[in-house]
């Protein structure tokens, strides 16, 4: 491997930190974006079932702003309703709005700069192409050619190009499959947000 590397010059190395700051961002989305972490499977029944009979205490509905992501905008309603009682259906359903996005960016945490690697990927091993390329044209030299710097210019060029593809591809995988996944749980935290709205509806004074 660390052959590689050498014969591959310096264009390597943004490639081989882009290929790292991918691999740990893949690694904290794998654990962020589970759903025990986002929206626990019975967590709204339970919610719904609590607040048949009355308003969940204070404490309860801390423990719920600590249990996921959904827990924190279902707390959201609770508190809000608890601390406003004289609101009305629209002002609620805007803190339930307002947290909602609040979750929605801490679901794409991270998303952006792992679209970027996965664009930025091929165009580093283009310039590598492009170093390689200057090395194999630098070789040609008047009244004969230099082998060993055609050669190093060659293995620029192709070593780049193959480890920016092989960067960018399953970057753009995992970067394709955690957007669908946000965009399920966003669907859900909006399902749920709307059914707890329904039953909060009727605590409200006005």
């Amino acid at each position: 491997m660390l052959s590689i590397i050498q014969a591959a010059g310096w264009p390597i190395w943004p490639l081989l930190l882009c290929s790292v700051v991918a691999l740990a961002l893949v690694i904290e989305r794998f654990s962020s974006l589970r759903a025990s972490r986002i929206a626990p499977v019975r967590l709204l029944d339970e919610v719904l079932g609590v607040t048949t009979q009355q308003m969940p205490t204070p404490d309860m509905v801390n423990r719920l702003a600590e249990n996921s992501l959904l827990g924190q905008v279902l707390a959201a309603g609770l508190r809000a309703v608890t601390a406003e009682p004289n609101m009305n259906e629209e002002k609620l359903r805007q803190v339930f709005e307002l947290a909602g996005r609040r979750a929605i960016h801490q679901l794409e945490r991270y998303l952006n700069t792992l679209g970027t690697i996965a664009t930025a990927a091929p165009l580093l091993g283009l310039l590598g192409t492009v170093v390689g390329m200057i090395e194999i044209f630098g070789s040609q030299a008047p009244g004969g050619s230099n082998p060993t710097l055609l050669a190093h210019g060659i293995s620029i060029a192709l070593y780049n190009t193959a480890f920016g593809l092989m960067i960018a591809i399953p970057t753009l995988m995992f970067y394709r499959y955690f957007r669908g996944k946000v965009e399920e749980y966003v669907l859900e935290l909006e399902q749920s947000s709307d059914r707890l709205l329904s039953q909060l509806v009727r605590y409200l004074a006005t």
